[in-house]
């Protein structure tokens, strides 16, 4: 069993973010979340951390309640990158990263062997080994995302969540990094802009609009030059990589004021 949600509805200052959200992912699956900004991805993110509570529906783990799990709980179980990730103590990568085993530590601390092992396995697979005894003002912005993504990996989970992963990184780094998620033996969920990634990594998708999912299912079947037109207003042209594998997506271009 793997992290579930039934008719999730939350709203804000009077506002409807996400309206009867289902969702119930393969284990091992990555997930992709794609949509217009203020769709609901980030939103139904931290509902699925436990950081919110959803107003109406519920969230399971392992068919038990989130919200009546300890955040200790979920936190060994479940591990986000949000967009803004930071720390506000100028330390080191390794000491950025270790901050993932707290989850792990009870009230005498933890197996200090254990997390140098999950430590050193999560700087290893985000390239940020050879840089782990830097200081966090001094990595660029693509380093520091590598870093987080790291201490979520070190938290050991089984649900990782990724809130726009690829912000601040080169080309090079956006593959490596989604071609790590999407090959570790984890549940997955990734907001990502970035359609073509979408369909390349992901093995399901999800697409939200104005908080309702309005479709869902394998990229080759959800990423169409009408889902395209119909969400984002643009207009593309969408067929298959070399291999015949995933949708790739080609936008057209457009023109100040011209309309869809």
């Amino acid at each position: 069993m793997t992290i579930r949600g039934k008719a999730i509805r939350w709203t804000r200052s009077s506002h409807t973010i996400l309206d009867g959200v289902d969702f119930e992912p393969v284990k091992g699956e990555t997930v992709g979340l794609i949509g217009p900004n203020g769709s609901g991805k980030s939103s139904l993110l931290r509902i699925l951390a436990g950081i919110v509570t959803p107003d109406h529906g519920s969230v399971t783990l392992d068919g038990t309640g989130m919200d009546t799990l300890r955040r200790k709980q979920i936190a060994r179980r479940v591990a986000m990158v949000d967009q803004h990730s930071t720390t506000d103590v100028d330390i080191s990568v390794r000491d950025v990263v270790r901050l993932g085993r707290i989850p792990h530590h009870g009230l005498f601390g933890g197996d200090p062997a254990a997390d140098d092992r999950a430590i050193t396995s999560a700087l290893e697979s985000t390239g940020m080994a050879s840089k782990s005894h830097r200081l966090w003002h001094t990595l660029s912005g693509g380093e520091r995302q590598r870093t987080q993504i790291a201490r979520a990996l070190a938290q050991e989970p089984t649900e990782l969540l990724l809130d726009e992963p690829t912000n601040h990184l080169d080309i090079q780094h956006q593959l490596d990094i989604l071609a790590l998620v999407a090959e570790l033996p984890l549940t997955s969920f990734i907001a990502l802009h970035d359609l073509n990634l979408a369909a390349m990594f992901c093995d399901r998708i999800v697409v939200l609009r104005d908080g309702v999912v309005v479709e869902t299912g394998t990229p080759a079947d959800v990423i169409t030059q009408d889902l395209v037109r119909d969400v984002y207003h643009v207009h593309a042209d969408v067929g298959l990589d070399e291999s015949g594998t995933y949708p790739q997506i080609t936008y057209r271009k457009r023109h100040v004021h011209e309309n869809t």
